[in-house]
């Protein structure tokens, strides 16, 4: 879901094979070639190769694809930073070296080489060992050892870290249902996972093949969560490219068919909604699923554009934003019809919400390319938060470069985010964020209450999951507490301390009895600058020293 295929600068290759040396590709190394696309490159460089301007290059009738084969090779071999020219326009980020051996990058050269209007003939394992020597890292095997788990950062005074399990795949969500026995596990293929905290213990319990149809389109699975009677519910997204006039998100929220109870599960299909696909790779879906104390269903539906802009593709629907993205919904869970109540919008795409000890309900919010904060809000209903017509407090015109982007509607207010008065999240040189450091990208998040011990008490705590793109310094990969405080004039503000740094991408952490916590690490580099390919993460267990000290693992 979050890999970032860029293709881009490399020095002249010092032994480049000609793409008339090349043999025609066969079908079958086509397809495997597809199928790591699609998970490694698709999000970025897009189904069609058409890359999502002005951050990441196409690929289709690209000469980065169709030239230099050895500079090709090592682009995926060892990373690449810097500024590049494609087709005539400047791109400058970091892509990552992605951890491939030299069979699979072959594949997915072959693929990538021979779609779209390219024609670069087939790619060979012989080949890519031969470019991979010449890279910064001379060997596959050499390349996964850097890419190894790191050393636990560590543990507030009082508290102890430790590995839970170690992932077989990525994983975008936990659930439970609050006893702590059983811990539910979603990865973003669409596979359900039942863990035993205590033992570390890992079953699959629901395959995403049975109930999930890959042949309708790409997919992604984001959202997890548990009800009061231990049902399993799941939110997937859905690209629909055929019997439809323009591609679709159908976005299809499931539930299982009995309480889980860790052991197998069925899912049944409870609610279907279709609104047209995002544009370039900001179609962010609905991601968040939650109970509130209401016993109603929150859902966060995230932003179908970048800020605001139209796509050119007739693929895709001339529009911004509709009415049920970038907004908070919620539903009955107990209708035998449900029907969408979008109580909040203006949320470009909160990947968290969550209630503090009074019910008073917030968002952690993913902010634009361009650098504006991420937002934390306080949801009231019926307000606006302004995507895409403002970031943090400041209107897109003309304080941020984004033509596209009409003035607000007349009649709109709109209700700023939480003032971070520090020390940490974005607070520096004495100046404050609405609410934290551009592009670190705030995870799932929970409140600590009573049962919790300090830092951690009357406080959210959130994860970051880290800048994707390349900036001056890293922002994220850690775990913050964030403690909002109401000021007399009615606005808030955010306290925010660093309760764990560096890790690996964390992206949700779950509430355990004893006032504990997992937390999910995504993946295992735990900076953006070195440019480390990803694989999969684990899952680690923050708590109190004596409550490891009387439960020795």
């Amino acid at each position: 879901m979050f890999d970032l295929p860029v293709l881009g600068r490399m020095a002249a290759a010092l032994s480049a094979v000609s793409v008339g040396a090349a043999g025609a590709p066969d079908a079958a190394q086509m397809a495997r070639g597809e199928k790591i696309y699609a998970e490694k490159c698709l999000m970025c460089h897009q189904q069609a190769g058409l890359g999502t301007p002005p951050a990441f290059p196409p690929l289709a009738k690209s000469e980065w694809v169709t030239g230099d084969r050895t500079r090709l090779i090592k682009v995926l071999c060892e990373g690449l930073a810097g500024t590049i020219t494609v087709k005539g326009v400047s791109y400058s980020n970091t892509m990552p070296a992605q951890v491939l051996d030299d069979a699979q990058v072959a594949e997915v050269l072959t693929f990538v080489g021979n779609s779209w209007g390219n024609e670069a003939g087939a790619f060979t394992a012989k080949e890519v060992a031969a470019a991979r020597a010449r890279s910064r890292f001379k060997t596959y095997e050499a390349l996964v050892q850097a890419t190894a788990f790191q050393p636990l950062p560590a543990a507030p005074e009082g508290w102890g870290l430790r590995e839970v399990v170690q992932l077989p795949e990525f994983i975008s969500r936990m659930a439970g249902d609050g006893t702590g026995k059983v811990v539910y596990l979603l990865a973003q293929t669409g596979h359900v996972y039942a863990l035993d905290p205590a033992t570390g213990g890992l079953v699959k319990i629901i395959s995403a093949e049975e109930y999930l149809d890959a042949a309708w389109g790409d997919y992604v699975t984001l959202g997890l969560a548990v009800d009061r009677d231990g049902r399993v519910w799941v939110a997937s997204n859905q690209k629909l490219t055929r019997d439809v006039p323009v591609y679709t998100n159908e976005v299809v929220l499931w539930r299982s068919t009995a309480p889980a109870n860790g052991a197998q599960a069925t899912l049944a299909r409870w609610f279907t909604h279709r609104y047209p696909q995002g544009v370039g790779g900001f179609n962010h879906g609905v991601s968040h699923l939650a109970f509130g104390p209401d016993g109603m269903l929150y859902v966060s539906s995230g932003s179908r554009t970048d800020g605001g802009e139209v796509s050119g593709d007739a693929h895709y629907a001339p529009v911004h934003e509709v009415e049920t993205t970038a907004a908070l919904w919620r539903l009955d869970p107990q209708a035998e019809k449900p029907a969408i109540e979008v109580i909040a919008r203006g949320i470009r795409n909160a990947y968290a919400f969550a209630w503090d000890g009074a019910g008073r309900l917030f968002t952690f919010s993913n902010g634009p390319d361009y650098d504006a904060g991420e937002e934390m809000d306080f949801i009231q209903p019926g307000r606006h938060y302004g995507f895409p017509f403002q970031f943090e407090n400041c209107p897109v015109q003309p304080h941020f470069p984004y033509p596209h982007t009409p003035p607000p509607p007349e009649g709109i207010t709109f209700t700023y985010p939480l003032e971070n008065i520090g020390p940490d999240g974005g607070f520096r040189d004495g100046k404050v964020c609405r609410t934290f450091s551009p592009h670190s990208s705030p995870g799932g998040t929970i409140w600590c209450g009573e049962d919790f011990a300090a830092p951690l008490k009357g406080a959210f705590l959130m994860p970051r999951f880290g800048n994707l793109l390349a900036k001056p310094e890293d922002s994220g990969f850690d775990v913050l507490s964030v403690r909002p405080r109401l000021r007399a004039d009615g606005t808030w503000e955010a306290e925010v301390h660093t309760v764990l740094a560096p890790l690996g991408r964390p992206l949700d952490v779950h509430a355990m009895p004893g006032g504990r916590v997992l937390i999910l690490e995504y993946t295992r580099p735990t900076n953006f600058k070195d440019r480390l390919g990803w694989l999969p993460g684990r899952i680690l267990e923050l708590a109190p020293a004596i409550w490891l000290e009387k439960e020795p693992r």
